[in-house]
């Protein structure tokens, strides 16, 4: 007697375009980050209209991902499932970026006195950092590649050094009254800081698909991969 073939069960359609959805966010995310660094560096007009851009395409995505998940999620097995959530966290973080992203544009584009070089530097370091950090998740995403994780928790401390050199900076400094420059640059460095808190907690979600176990809620010794 013949056995009749295995039926191998066919990812929903919904849910592969879920998965397409959220690696088409982590591309846009990482080409705002880009766009941020061209802008810092050079002041360029496109560069700025570009973060804008990719602003709102973000907020477009996370919509359309949160209208689809529901159903996608009861069409799959429970492992596919937490894939899924895991995802939509995700996305919420990817959203997230772009707003810091483009609130470092629009006060870079609003300035009113002149960027001191050394912190136009600094500021450019941290975006350059984060758009390495963003490609490496896209990367990590579209291939399942740990090594993509493993690298932004460690690069996570470079912005975080950054940062904390220009609080240290300014917060020293003693500046005319009404003079706002300080703050600004300070403002921005903390945004930047925050994207690099969001795009760690991506590498831990694309750690967590990879290996099936998660580094949040672990003592800090416990956590490195």
């Amino acid at each position: 007697m013949k056995r009749a073939p295995k039926r191998v069960l066919q990812e929903p359609e919904s849910t592969r375009e879920l998965t397409g959805l959220i690696r088409e966010a982590c591309l846009i995310a990482k080409d705002s980050a880009n766009n941020l660094f061209e802008f810092v560096k050079d002041s360029s007009k496109m560069a700025f209209l570009a973060v804008k851009d990719c602003e709102k395409e973000l907020d477009q995505l996370e919509r359309q991902i949160d209208e689809r998940m529901p159903e996608a999620i009861t069409r799959v097995n429970e492992a596919r499932a937490r894939q899924l959530l895991s995802s939509l966290k995700s996305t919420t973080d990817l959203e997230r970026i772009g707003d810091l992203l483009l609130s470092v544009a629009l006060r870079f584009q609003a300035r009113t006195a002149r960027i001191p070089a050394s912190d136009t530097r600094q500021l450019v370091e941290m975006s350059s950092a984060l758009r390495e950090m963003l490609d490496l998740i896209h990367q990590g995403f579209s291939n399942l590649d740990l090594d993509c994780a493993r690298k932004v928790l460690q690069m996570d401390k470079d912005i975080d050094r950054i940062c904390h050199e220009l609080f240290q900076k300014h917060l020293a400094e003693t500046v005319p009254q009404g003079d706002t420059s300080g703050f600004e640059i300070l403002l921005m460095a903390q945004a930047l800081e925050r994207a690099g808190d969001h795009t760690t907690n991506l590498a831990e979600d694309l750690y967590s698909l990879i290996e099936g176990r998660s580094l949040r809620h672990v003592p800090k010794r416990k956590a490195a991969p």
